[in-house]
């Protein structure tokens, strides 16, 4: 008579997948200790602030997510991905997925390195280490915001067109792909295309392939603005570029030194800030975000004098564009003060509390519940939204209670873990002056690979502070190209023992470690 165990097929293959993967770990183990202690800081936060933490940003993300539409701020591409998770109806898985990109994009950093660059072991793993430990960037990946789903989009880009040296059609077609996704979860991300798409041509890739990447981002992109054109009669991706410009130089704007013609040029005046320079706020998102209070402050003040209901309207956009537009070549030097200024906040050593002590608190682990005027834990905010109010949306999203649950110790731990462990902004401008030299040093390459991350990383920094202001959640997206950009440049110290056949001028070769 058979026996049930000996009926059940065994598959013979399975003791040899076993022990190849623990092999593979063992070939891997520092980067994999790394990943998996990264892997349990995560868990802690999501034990400790469940099921997630909320930016004012964070709103308008599921209200897209409830019901679909073309907003006027910002691209859909995240509120997309929450209306993908919305049928399982929970903030914790959104925040387990952003998580997980957080640990792809250290795989990613390493695998590329590793592989195509030939650094050791530690070295691939030293470049990860930011984005893998960094207390800010496990904060934002526990935040309902895009900002973790752009990084790994970003460091995707770079790795795939970095790895590899030649470029078929259809590797152009995912690139493209990734470019037109990246576009759609942050307006910045459409710039990326340009980079690419000139590094490709440096490196003689083959019009094949750089036609395929143009035509792979702009088929959705140019879905998108069409759709938005439907609801908004603009073909564009927001209705918000000119009004963030107008808050950029709304700090410095001073009408009597832009030549505003009073009598043709009424809507341009109407945009003028009554105070004084001298007299203004020192942060810009008051320009935009500020209600007003009768002397002439904030955008809310100066909309209410231009007759106009809302803010983000196709007019108003354009009027701001064009105020601003006026503001940069009327006071040139003004505005590149102000560039300069926030483009080195990135570069402090320490995290100052700008651009005020609210913002500043939402990237922190906060250990205890923050409390209200009558002592009991903060609700999430009763704003109104597109059909119904933000703390509504957020319970419909959740079908059940959203709102941040604060849990020891686990918080603790993550409290004063954030206390130490970060990734200095000092430290971060030294690892963008060791990609500066790599670039510089290859010339005649025209900054060979390395010139492709440490673009995006400036680009990432630079474009912020040129189109709105400074934010330190606008940094972190930066960091992991940065790191790539260095370890590129510093691989020169190794010693290899095999080089592969020399490749196109604005690559290197490709290299296996001794």
């Amino acid at each position: 008579m058979v026996s049930a165990a000996e009926k059940t097929p065994v598959d013979p293959s399975a003791p040899g997948r076993l022990t190849r993967a623990l092999a593979f770990l063992d070939r891997h183990r520092v980067f994999a200790a790394a990943f998996a202690l990264g892997g349990v800081l995560r868990l802690v936060t999501m034990l400790g602030y469940g099921p997630a933490m909320w930016f004012n940003d964070s709103y308008e993300y599921v209200s897209v997510a409830l019901h679909p539409r073309p907003h006027p701020i910002r691209p859909d591409g995240y509120g997309f991905w929450l209306l993908l998770l919305k049928p399982f109806h929970s903030f914790s898985l959104v925040t387990l997925s952003q998580h997980l990109m957080g640990l792809a994009t250290g795989a990613l950093i390493y695998a590329l390195l590793r592989r195509k660059f030939g650094l050791p072991k530690w070295g691939a793993t030293l470049a990860a280490v930011p984005v893998l430990f960094d207390a800010y960037q496990i904060q934002l990946e526990q935040l309902v915001m895009s900002d973790t789903l752009f990084t790994l989009l970003v460091v995707g880009v770079v790795t795939m067109v970095l790895w590899n040296r030649r470029m078929s059609w259809k590797l152009g077609v995912v690139v493209g792909l990734l470019l037109a996704l990246t576009a759609l979860t942050r307006s910045i991300g459409l710039p990326i295309l340009v980079l690419v798409v000139a590094y490709l041509l440096i490196k003689r890739t083959g019009w094949k392939a750089i036609v395929s990447v143009i035509m792979a981002c702009a088929v959705p992109v140019l879905a998108y603005m069409g759709w938005f054109s439907t609801n908004f009669g603009k073909f564009a991706m927001t209705n918000s570029d000119g009004l963030i410009l107008y808050m950029r130089t709304a700090i410095f704007a001073d009408c009597n030194k832009m030549h505003i013609d009073k009598y043709r040029e009424l809507q341009m005046l109407l945009l003028c800030i009554n105070d004084p320079v001298s007299q203004r706020k020192d942060y810009a998102q008051w320009y935009l975000w500020g209600q007003g209070n009768g002397d002439g402050q904030g955008t809310g003040e100066v909309l209410h004098r231009w007759g106009a209901g809302k803010k983000f309207t196709d007019i108003t956009n354009e009027a701001a564009s064009a105020f601003a537009t006026r503001a940069i070549v009327s006071q040139p030097g003004d505005y590149l003060k102000v560039v300069a200024r926030d483009f080195f906040r990135a570069f402090n050593w320490g995290r100052p509390r700008f651009p005020d002590e609210k913002t500043y608190n939402m990237y922190r682990f906060i250990p205890f519940y923050e409390l209200d005027d009558s002592g009991n834990p903060k609700r999430l905010p009763q704003w109104p939204s597109f059909q119904g109010r933000t703390d509504t949306d957020a319970y419909t999203y959740e079908q059940g209670p959203p709102e941040t649950r604060i849990v020891a110790p686990w918080a603790q731990i993550m409290s004063g873990y954030q206390q130490v462990v970060y990734l200095p902004g000092i430290v971060l401008g030294g690892v963008m002056l060791i990609g500066l030299y790599g670039t510089v040093v290859r010339w005649r390459k025209f900054g060979g690979p390395v010139i492709l991350p440490w673009l995006g990383a400036f680009g990432l920094l630079l474009a912020p502070a040129a189109t709105a202001e400074f934010d330190y959640r606008y940094v972190l997206p930066a960091v992991p190209l940065a790191c790539i950009a260095a370890a590129i440049t510093l691989r020169r110290g190794v010693t290899w023992v095999r080089a592969r056949p020399k490749p196109a001028s604005a690559s290197e070769p490709t290299t296996v470690p001794a």
